[in-house]
Order: structure tokens, then C-alpha cells, then sequence
């Protein structure tokens, strides 16, 4: 039986999901300035839309126009975003008020409450550092942080998973590894997305005909870019957004392999189900970025591979909470009791190489 709090923090997952995605809809469209300033739009709790409204937009920020559409998009993400920092906060004050109960998690809870106070900050900078490239990437690595928190979370709250033996230190280091490679991967998307280099190569396999093309690597990862000019639509030239998505196919090659390996350790190991997860997943957003290139970026393949790469982020959250949910086995007056590290969780062996939750 679930944990106190458990659909509430699938719920808040799934929302955090949407509003990933959203976020990564309102960059698309080019929307990440829709509003120049914060939390409001132009002064107002909405796009401003009548006369008066567009008047004082006008009159306090010159420099920017109103686009109700950019705005629309911007403001749709901040109220859900801001919904979402409720509910977190909601799952963060049950769980401190549980705190001591059955084995309740609350340092996750609230970790994640600070996850949400620095995304906050991030989205403030966001809007008033222009679309700095440093920080709109740190930004897409919050929201999917508060995504991963907020999943591991509901496995640990749902108490749906039986303790597995231990499994050998080599699977462990390599679903480790996993989960790096592709948080860096996705770094590496947000760091194409911010320097709008998604299309630098409009070719497969090669890049501009060339399996090698002239790429500035310096300035592609120069990481001190000045603050202050506005960065919607790029600072960059060619040649270093060349760069910056060239090691974003790099690092896709570099994510095949090593999942590759996992799915082959996980099958060997008897977790089939799990090996196959990962492949869909692997073979999917794979599918979704060749998509990109030879379409050139159309809008919902985008979005669905910002979703694929959560996807493949929550496998990866998954796969290493499953095979790290081992068991400390004692002896007890019935036969051998089994309780899983950070489940809470009692099992008992009941002689017949049957397990039975209590």
C-alpha cells in the first residue's frame, strides 16, 4: 500500500512534466523575452490587451513591443510553474508534519522545495539577463532536476517495487554512469536550445557535406559571454554553432553506447523489462533528433524531443532506484525477514521461495 502523499506527488510529476514542456514550447516560439519584465507582463498579471494596458506598456518599456502571442506563451508557463512551486510546497509541509512516520520521506521533499526557490530565481534572470545562455540552460537543468526529484519521490512513496538482491558493483557503476551521460547530454541540449544552434547542421551523417566541418569550439563553449546584449536568436557565428551541435551529436553517440551496455547488463541480470524500457526510450528520442535535422526543427518534433529527454531521464531515475532497493536479511522467529533499504517496506520470506509484504 502507497505512502501518505503519494498521488499528490504524482500528480506534482506529472505537472512538473508539463511544465518542461511548456518551457521548452516557450523557447521554440521565441517567447522567452515575450514579457521583459517579472513575474508580471508589462507591469499587468496578463498580456495586456486594452487600450490603457498597451498605452502604459508602450509609455514604461519602449523597447519592446507587445506580441500578445509570445506573451500569452510566457505567461501560460510562469502560472504553471508557479502552481507547481505550490503544490511542491504543499508536498514539503506533509512531509514535514509526517516526518518520523513509517519511514516518510522529508529531505527529498524539501530539497526539492529549494530545487523550486533557485528555479524561481532562474526564471527571474531569465527574463531580466536577456536569455544569457549561462543561465537559460541552468534553468531547463532545474526544471528537469525538479522532474527527476519529484519522480523519485512517487517510487519511493509508492511502495510498488519488491527489494532485489544485490547486484553486482559493475551494474550498479554503469547505471551510475548512465544516468551522467545523459544528464550531460541533456546540458548539452539546453546549451544548443540557448545558443539556437539546432539547425547549424541541416545534414545526416555529415554536417554541411562534410563528415568533419570548421567548427570554433573556443567560442562555441565560451562560457564568460559578456551580460547585457540580448541573446534571442543567438550572439554566436556559424562556425561555433557548428561546434555546439556537433558535440550534441557526439554526446547522442556516446548515450547510445553506454545504454547500449546497461540494457545488455540489465537483461543479463534477469531485468528484461527494464533493458526494454531503456531501448524504447534510447530508440525514440534518437528518432525524434534525426527528425529534427532532416525537417529542420519543426515545432512538435522539438517539443517531443525535449519530452523524450525526460523520458529517458525518468528511465534512467528508475533504473537506478530499482537496482539499489536491495535487502538487509535477519533472522526472525518465522523464517527470514527481508526489509529494503529506504523503503520502509517489511517483507517476509515465507519458506517456499514466496515473499509476502506486510
Amino acid at each position: 500500500m502507497a505512502r501518505p502523499g503519494f498521488r499528490l506527488a504524482v500528480f506534482a510529476t506529472l505537472l512538473a512534466l508539463v511544465v518542461v514542456l511548456l518551457g521548452a514550447y516557450t523557447r521554440l516560439t521565441h517567447a522567452g523575452l515575450g514579457c521583459p519584465d517579472w513575474p508580471g507582463c508589462y507591469g499587468f498579471i496578463s498580456v495586456p490587451k486594452t487600450e490603457a494596458q498597451l498605452a502604459h506598456a508602450e509609455l514604461h518599456f519602449p523597447d519592446t513591443p507587445v506580441e500578445e502571442h509570445k506573451g500569452r506563451n510566457e505567461m501560460v508557463h510562469r502560472y504553471f510553474a508557479g502552481t507547481l512551486a505550490l503544490v511542491i510546497t504543499l508536498l514539503a509541509w506533509q512531509a514535514w508534519r509526517r516526518h518520523g512516520r513509517d519511514g516518510q520521506p522529508y529531505r527529498l521533499p524539501l530539497l526539492t522545495l529549494g530545487v523550486v526557490f533557485a528555479q524561481a530565481a532562474f526564471g527571474m534572470w531569465t527574463v531580466t539577463l536577456k536569455l544569457w545562455p549561462q543561465v537559460v540552460t541552468a534553468h531547463l537543468l532545474g526544471g528537469f532536476a525538479t522532474l527527476s526529484l519529484l519522480f523519485l519521490l512517487s517510487l519511493r512513496l509508492s511502495r510498488a517495487f519488491a527489494p532485489l538482491p544485490k547486484l553486482p558493483l559493475s551494474v550498479r557503476r554503469v547505471a551510475a554512469l548512465a544516468l551522467l551521460v545523459v544528464i550531460g547530454q541533456i546540458a548539452l541540449g539546453g546549451w544548443v536550445s540557448a545558443n539556437y544552434a539546432a539547425v547549424a547542421c541541416i545534414d545526416l551523417p555529415t554536417c554541411h557535406g562534410q563528415w568533419w566541418p570548421q567548427a570554433d569550439f573556443a567560442n562555441g563553449f565560451h562560457l564568460t559571454q559578456h551580460i547585457g546584449p540580448n541573446y534571442l536568436g543567438g550572439q554566436l557565428d556559424s562556425d561555433a554553432r557548428t561546434a555546439i551541435h556537433l558535440s550534441h551529436r557526439m554526446g547522442a553517440l556516446l548515450v547510445t553506447c553506454v545504454l547500449l551496455m546497461l540494457s545488455w547488463k540489465l537483461h543479463r541480470h534477469g531485468l528484461s523489462k527494464l533493458a526494454r524500457l531503456v531501448l524504447l526510450a534510447l530508440a525514440v528520442q534518437i528518432g525524434l533528433g534525426i527528425s529534427n535535422v532532416l525537417f529542420q526543427l519543426p515545432l512538435p518534433v522539438a517539443v517531443a524531443h525535449n519530452a523524450g529527454g525526460a523520458m529517458l531521464l525518468l528511465c534512467m531515475v528508475l533504473v537506478n532506484y530499482r537496482i539499489r532497493l536491495v535487502a538487509k536479511v535477519r533472522r526472525v522467529s518465522q523464517g527470514w525477514r527481508l526489509t529494503p533499504l529506504g523503503s520502509g517496506g517489511v517483507v517476509h520470506y515465507l519458506g517456499d521461495n514466496s515473499w509476502r509484504r506486510f
